[in-house]
Order: structure tokens, then C-alpha cells, then sequence
């Protein structure tokens, strides 16, 4: 049985041919980079995406047998389209921030329902893009998120959107509702909302051979990039978490309950098979880093715990694990060399995952370990170390703990008895574990009580959360 899995991500799309558990063909392909301002724009050309998936497809299909296909990609990025469903706007990306005047309507309209769903509507949530590009496109016959676009070059026709990639865009999965009182209120009509369905769901069939892919192939509703890299970690039972360090840093993990965050910092999808998904992602991750990421790994390790603090923000305003809309990145001390301010940017990653994970103790969420891993950044054996010291866990890295095979186990999930339990078993192939470093923890844990302090003193961060950190 061989299934694809599809990941769209900001620089580039990947795929993996996985037959059993087994990855038995993987590409890639270049993207061209988002358009970004320093006030509030980041787009892409969403007629980019399609070529790109094509070449990958038809790379890794080299005349298998496919019986299954699902796509994941970036949570809120949405493009505004026409009748026949071709895109007619750029693709407003995650960290777009056009719609923050209509988040923040958005967050009163339905304060109610975020409440019962324990969540936010953060400046950037795809919700108040919806709006704006409604105002702004008022020729466009809807939206729809990245998957949709790619799906429907597959089966020949519009699909449904998964509540996964839906969520931030006003999707309410508790209730299996769009908010529709807020886009009531919003002008925004509900013919410019797809239906939606859960992950696994069968979209319908390739409708003709098309890149490698067989008619008849069946294209099924994946999930957005850091759930499938959770799922790819084997996070897939109440309890399990996985930190996925990909261009920002993300933790997710398996509740067995909707656990509401009165912060609104974490957010929760639901589960293919009815548990809840809480977690969240930072603005900070291998996007922050800079240089020749092989070379400084290699000198830093040799170097020691950094003597400055760093909070490598790759980009304005927290989302994760705190919500502080100025939040800037920042150095405390001055680096002896790149080596140092390296180690220190590191570190600083390290240091939101654990504040993260102190974050989900005091909302009362038991996290098992090991800590799964996954993520570009889960390859630096020098980041994973300091990872499972900084969080005092040890850390499983899976050597395939990736988006696009997240992907692919939900393609598999559409066609194996017992679904994505049944195919979890898989667990992203062979793994590793990383330990703590003992003889380094007190130097690490000295630098996250004073990160934490800044972040305290800065307004970031609550008493509460400061005081559960500094223990």
C-alpha cells in the first residue's frame, strides 16, 4: 500500500512516497520566497504552489501504485478565488497582518464561542483576512486555504476544507460550525466559506491520471503543517507532545478533553479520532537563525552554555507560549563572537519550549515523556541536546518526523481498519533518544530563569507563569 503526503510550506512543497511506514521516495521544489513589508503584508503567489507540487508528485509516484493522497500546509494562509477556482489575490500568508482591525471586531463579535473553544483571534488568524480580502476582492467568489487550491487540480472540482486548516480562519470544530454570527456581522457571506470536513475524510478521486497519480487515486483531508509533523512524531494519544522546530517552533500534543487557555496563547484542533490537539506556535525558530548553521553548530559545541541570553524573535509580536503584540527579540550581554550569539539563539529556542511546557503545567495538562521531536531544526544533534537539557526531558527524534509524512499517515488513515491508530504504529520509522546533559542543566537552567525574568520585567509574561518558570 503506497500513500503521498503533501507538504506546502512557506519556502518550498515536499512529498514522501511511504508504503508500510516505509519512505520509499521523497522530493522537493522551491517556492518563491513570501513578499514581506515591515508594516503588515506577507504574500506569496499562490499560482506558484501547483507547478511546484506537480514536479514533486511526479517524482515520487515513478508508476507505484497510489491508492491515497493528502496534502498539509501552513495554518491561515488562504487566497481569495473565482467561479472556476483559480486564485484572483496574492495568497495572504500566516504572519499576514491586513486583517488585525477585523481580528480585533472578530474577537468581541464571538467572544463568547473563542471561550467555549478556548481560544483567541489573534491579528493575524486568517479570520480578518477572509474580511479584508472581501472588501478587497469583491469579485471573488470565496476563499480557500492552501490544501483546496492543491486538491482540487487533483480530483477536477472544488473539495472541503479540513477543520484543521479551517480553524484559524473561524471555524468553530466544538460546534462543527463556521462562526457565522461574527461573519454575519462582518459582511462576510457564507458562500465565501467551504463546507468542512474532519482530517482522513475522503475529498473525492483523482479524476484522471495527473502527475504520477492514477484516476481513481483517493484524495483525503489532511491537516495543517504542525499537526501533521505532530502525528509524524507518533503524538497521537492523550498525553504524548512533540516540539517540531521547522521556520518557527511549535508544540503540540494529544488531550483527551478541550482544555480552554484563559490566555488565549494556545489553541486546540480536534482530533481525527475525537480527542483535542492543544498547542501552539512561536514567532521564533530556524527562521531566526543566520549564517552557516553547520559550521556554527559545530564551533558552539565545543563552546559551552552561552554567557548572554538571546531571544531570537524571527519576527514582531509572541504568539506562543505568550500573547505580547510588541514583543521584540533581544540580547542580553554582548556576545564574544558569531559562535556565542549562535549558541545563545539556540539556546533562546530552547528556552521558549520550556516556558511553553511550563505553560501547559500550570493549565493543569500532564505531558508524558519523552518529548517526541520533529522539525528541520531536530536534525542539529547540538539543539536537540540542548533541547532535552533545557526542558530536563529526554527527547525522541524520529528520523522521519516530518509534515509530508504526517501527511501520508493520513492518506493511510483513509484506507487502513483502525485509522490513524492503526497507522500511528509507524511512529515516523527508526528513532533516537536524546538525554539531558547533566554537567551543563545548572548553567542552562540559570540562563532561563534570567530570560524569564526579562520577559517578566519586559510585561510578556504574568506573575503566575514567572513564578512556575523560576522554580
Amino acid at each position: 500500500m503506497t500513500v503521498i503526503g503533501i507538504d506546502v510550506a512557506t519556502a518550498g512543497v515536499r512529498a514522501f512516497a511511504v508504503a508500510d511506514g516505509v519512505v520509499v521516495a521523497k522530493a522537493s521544489a522551491a517556492l518563491p520566497a513570501p513578499v514581506r513589508t515591515e508594516d503588515v503584508r506577507s504574500e506569496q503567489d499562490a499560482r506558484s504552489w501547483w507547478p511546484a507540487v506537480e514536479s514533486v508528485l511526479q517524482r515520487v509516484c515513478a508508476g507505484r501504485s497510489v491508492r491515497a493522497v493528502a496534502v498539509s500546509a501552513t495554518s491561515g494562509t488562504i487566497v481569495a478565488v473565482d467561479g472556476t477556482g483559480e486564485p484572483v489575490s496574492p495568497a495572504l500568508m500566516y504572519d499576514d497582518r491586513r486583517g488585525a482591525a477585523w481580528n480585533a471586531k472578530a474577537a468581541e463579535l464571538g467572544a463568547k464561542r473563542w471561550r467555549a473553544l478556548g481560544m483567541g483571534v489573534s491579528p493575524t488568524a486568517a479570520l480578518g483576512r477572509i474580511a479584508w480580502l472581501h472588501e478587497n476582492f469583491p469579485a471573488a467568489a470565496g476563499i480557500v486555504h492552501t490544501p483546496e487550491l492543491i486538491c482540487a487540480r487533483l480530483t477536477g472540482g472544488p473539495v472541503a476544507a479540513d477543520s484543521s486548516h479551517a480553524l484559524k480562519s473561524g471555524y468553530d470544530p466544538r460546534a462543527g460550525e463556521w462562526a457565522n454570527e461574527v461573519f454575519d456581522a462582518l459582511g462576510v457571506p457564507v458562500s465565501w466559506l467551504p463546507e468542512v470536513v474532519a482530517p482522513t475524510s475522503v475529498l473525492g478521486q483523482v479524476s484522471r491520471p495527473v502527475a504520477g497519480l492514477p484516476a481513481g487515486c483517493l484524495v483525503v483531508a489532511g491537516m495543517t503543517d504542525g499537526c501533521a509533523g505532530q502525528l509524524a512524531t507518533g503524538a497521537v494519544t492523550p498525553g504524548r507532545f512533540a516540539g517540531i522546530v521547522g521556520t518557527t517552533y511549535v508544540l503540540k500534543g494529544v488531550t483527551e478533553q478541550l482544555v480552554p487557555d484563559p490566555t488565549g496563547a494556545m489553541y486546540s484542533h480536534r482530533h481525527p479520532d475525537g480527542w483535542w490537539l492543544p498547542g501552539g506556535a512561536s514567532n521564533t525558530g530556524g527562521e531566526a537563525l543566520t549564517g552557516d548553521v553547520a559550521r556554527l553548530d559545530e564551533a558552539a559545541m565545543r563552546l559551552g552554555p552561552a554567557g548572554v541570553i538571546a531571544y531570537p524573535l524571527a519576527r514582531t509580536g509572541e504568539r506562543f507560549p505568550f500573547v505580547a503584540s510588541d514583543a521584540r527579540g533581544f540580547v542580553l550581554g554582548e556576545p564574544a563572537d558569531e559562535v556565542e550569539l549562535h549558541r545563545a539563539r539556540l539556546e533562546g529556542v530552547a528556552f521558549v519550549e520550556r516556558l511553553a511546557l511550563d505553560h501547559l503545567r500550570r493549565l493543569g495538562i500532564e505531558v508524558r515523556g519523552p518529548l517526541l521531536a520533529a522539525g528541520g531544526g531536530s536534525r542539529s544533534p547540538l539543539w536537540t541536546s540542548i533541547r532535552a537539557t533545557v526542558t530536563g526531558l529526554e527527547l525522541q527524534v524520529s528520523t522521519h518526523a516530518e509534515t509530508a509524512y504526517g501527511a501520508a499517515l493520513l492518506a493511510a488513515a483513509a484506507i487502513t481498519p483502525g485509522g490513524l491508530a492503526a497507522v500511528s504504529a509507524f511512529e515516523g520509522g527508526a528513532s533516537h533518544v536524546v538525554e539531558p546533559v547533566v554537567a551543563q542543566r545548572e548553567a542552562l537552567l540559570d540562563s532561563y530563569r534570567r530570560f524569564c525574568s526579562e520577559l517578566h520585567r519586559r510585561g510578556w509574561i504574568d506573575g503566575e507563569l514567572f513564578a512556575l518558570a523560576s522554580k
